[in-house]
């Protein structure tokens, strides 16, 4: 690569050459054209010799063209700023005032200024950096920074960070258990073909009864109103808000019982349908809502009207802008295909003049929009102080996507906050040789630090409301996100300011006393998981992988799992237990073209060896039931063993992690995925698996009860 393209693409944090996470490593390259398009769309251009030196120079420049920075994130004990005067000022009268954000309160603290060695020209002007040590102590939080030069005022904020992540008490104490749920797959006999918030308050009981301790939720933010068979969770319009499918419209106070008459069939067959038909259980439950609405707000002076002008004043912009895009999106998508982007120029600006236009024209569709977030707003916080309630240690351990979809409120409402035309993906690997085009939205990380983090702290603290704990999707995308253009395939990494970030996640889990999960399956940097566990977040753990060789070995003993970790026996993403005894996800990959017919035989070679190790390692560890000892070898899988689920579930349980969260598929035999990565719901029906067995049944099912005996008696 031409030298001067190394230095920006170095300078601005795209990497140019990385190795995957496949068994058998391979290097990658990053073509110029890659590299060249991602600097302009970050502001520098690149596209010749000329264009890469002038921006190298405006680079350098940058941070010699301000006093101080937005935004300084610290440690506490490592209290200190640089800023940045003429030299010519090197001696002047210095003076410092940081003020409390959330109080007011201003500390009175004592600081040293030390000059550096740090120079840079422009023009006639010399400037030299200072570095600015704060020798008082300051609480964790954020602070209004002023900082004096003689009679120069220069302001900045500055976030003081403790030394690590929150660390429940339950975790300090001990080992808890609990469930790995997705809230949307619970069935009932109330609901209505779709889990819902009093499905969850009504888990939570359950949760009580069996003596668990937390809940781990699927995420639960909006999704694309307009097209509800878009139902991946994780790919939302905005991640401050709830998703209005898991509104219980029988718990919703206008609800009058007459509003189901005319259609309990409905319910009654969408309840009972195998899957989740999302394009019919939505548009039931916003039917039902608008005339609720009516209701609603034909009472302007009701105690309900207050508590929701006092909800939307509270939100603001960020829930105006969200019933804005989807009242909009709703019509446009009527005659314009191609989401928000193929909209006429003037409404892809939410402050334009015919989107304010607009919103007066359509205040009363905008207010229902908002009426909805209002209401699920309301259950969802019914059904999370049923946690105290039943006294569950942790309580909800929520989930934080990687991203959002670029087809979102997000990136329409904030643009310039996103690197444009690019998307967040995953880089090939050995499962996915092509690599993985995600299309979500990606952080600009400049723009970003300019806001202060304010949007990324808006997110992590819609995602720890009510949570014990927050599993953060990918947490790579804290150091690195893998990009790719959107019109093209290849990508590179995108490089974050780490420190930074996981500072200001340690501020946020301090402050909202929510313990930090940290997903890492994938291509992991090294040193990348000793620098989390430094900071308290813990690991995510699974049966499948914690493996010996590779994956090719021997499965490790319950001792030798990691002491920080979040165990499970799978994910959402993997085959539950029966389905991977069969074999049964070998073979779906296979019919829909996903491997080879040699890498199927392959599969199923190395799954006979999986079985066999995996039997071997329940042996070993003496965790039959005792009242069904394994009885044969099981070879080639002609038999599913009686006793392994309870067998795998002592196995897991027993393990060092301090929690480990059992999945009720696994518990209740189901022989399906609950999602097929890379894979859309043309081939798979992702998202859309109901339980087997209903939360009224549960608590007397006899493959519950015997699990969670087992689990019980090594937790």
């Amino acid at each position: 690569m031409e030298e001067m393209l190394q230095k920006l693409a170095d300078k601005l944090g795209i990497v140019t050459k990385f190795s995957d996470a496949g068994m058998s490593k391979k290097d990658y390259e990053i073509s110029e054209g890659v590299i060249r398009y991602i600097a302009e769309r970050l502001g520098y251009k690149a596209g010749n010799r000329g264009e890469v030196e002038k921006s190298l120079a405006d680079f350098d420049k940058r941070r010699w063209q301000q006093t101080l920075e937005n935004i300084y994130v610290v440690e506490q004990g490592k209290l200190h700023f640089d800023a940045v005067i003429p030299a010519d000022q090197a001696q002047s009268f210095f003076a410092l005032q940081i003020e409390n954000k959330d109080t007011g309160i201003r500390s009175d603290v004592t600081f040293d200024v030390h000059p550096t060695d740090e120079t840079y020209t422009i023009g006639k002007t010399v400037y030299v950096k200072l570095l600015v040590a704060v020798t008082g102590v300051l609480p964790v939080g954020y602070y209004n920074l002023t900082f004096k030069v003689g009679d120069k005022s220069y302001k900045s904020t500055l976030a003081v960070a403790p030394r690590c992540c929150y660390e429940n008490q339950a975790l300090k104490d001990g080992k808890i258990w609990g469930y790995a749920l997705q809230l949307y797959s619970l069935r009932s006999e109330r609901n209505w073909g779709v889990g819902d918030f009093t499905d969850l308050a009504d888990f939570i009981k359950v949760c009580s009864h069996s003596g668990a301790d937390i809940i781990g939720l699927n995420p639960l933010n909006v999704l694309v109103h307009t097209y509800p068979e878009e139902a991946s969770p994780y790919c939302s319009i905005s991640r401050l808000y709830l998703n209005p499918i898991y509104i219980d419209i029988e718990a919703v106070p206008e609800f009058k019982p007459e509003d189901k008459n005319d259609i309990n069939d409905k319910i009654t067959e969408l309840r009972n349908s195998e899957l989740i038909q999302y394009g019919e259980v939505y548009p039931l439950k916003i039917a039902v809502l608008e005339k609720l609405y009516g209701r609603f707000m034909a009472d302007l002076h009701s105690e309900r009207q207050q508590a929701f002008r006092a909800y939307v004043e509270a939100e603001g912009e960020d829930l105006h802008k969200l019933a804005l895009f989807q009242t909009l999106y709703d019509i446009k998508s009527t005659y314009i295909w191609g989401g928000w982007r193929a909209w006429e120029d003037e409404f892809q600006n939410p402050y334009s003049p015919a989107v304010r236009k607009f919103a007066e024209e359509y205040a009363d569709r905008i207010r229902f929009f908002k009426y909805l977030q209002f209401e699920a707003d309301r259950q969802f916080n019914l059904a999370s102080n049923k946690v105290k309630e039943y006294g569950l240690k942790v309580g909800l351990y929520r989930d934080l996507a990687v991203g959002v979809g670029k087809d979102s409120a997000e990136l329409w409402s904030d643009y310039d906050l996103f690197i444009k035309d690019v998307g967040a993906g995953a880089p090939p690997d050995a499962f996915f040789p092509a690599g993985q085009k995600w299309c979500l939205g990606a952080f600009n990380p400049y723009v970003l630090k300019e806001r202060c983090y304010e949007p990324f702290i808006k997110i992590l603290r819609a995602n720890m409301r009510s949570a014990g704990a927050l599993r953060i999707d990918h947490v790579m995308g804290l150091m690195r996100l893998y990009v790719i253009p959107d019109a093209g395939d290849e990508g590179t990494y995108m490089m974050y300011n780490f420190k930074d970030m996981l500072n200001i996640v340690a501020i946020e889990s301090y402050r909202n006393q929510c313990q930090i999960v940290g997903e890492s399956i994938g291509n992991v940097p090294e040193g990348f998981l000793e620098t989390l566990a430094e900071k308290n977040i813990f690991a995510l753990s699974v049966l499948w992988a914690e493996r010996k060789d590779a994956g090719w070995g021997d499965f490790n003993s319950p001792a030798e799992y990691p002491v920080s970790a979040f165990t499970s026996v799978g994910t959402h993403d993997m085959a539950p237990l029966r389905m991977w005894w069969f074999g049964y996800d070998i073979e779906v990959m296979a019919s829909l073209s996903l491997m080879s017919e040699d890498d199927k035989n392959g599969a199923y070679h190395k799954r006979e060896l999986d079985r066999w190790k995996l039997l071997s390692a329940l042996d070993n560890n003496g965790c039959w039931p005792e009242d069904n000892l394994r009885k044969d070898n099981y070879i080639y899988g002609q038999a599913y063993p009686e006793g392994i689920e309870e067998a795998v579930h002592r196995f897991a349980a027993r393990t060092a992690s301090k929690v480990f969260l059992a999945q009720l598929e696994d518990i209740l035999h189901v022989e399906k995925l609950q999602n097929l990565p890379g894979t859309d719901r043309d081939k798979h029906p992702n998202w859309r698996r109901k339980l087997p067995v209903s939360l009224e049944r549960l608590e007397s099912d006899i493959a519950y009860i015997r699990n969670i005996n087992a689990i019980r008696r090594e937790r």
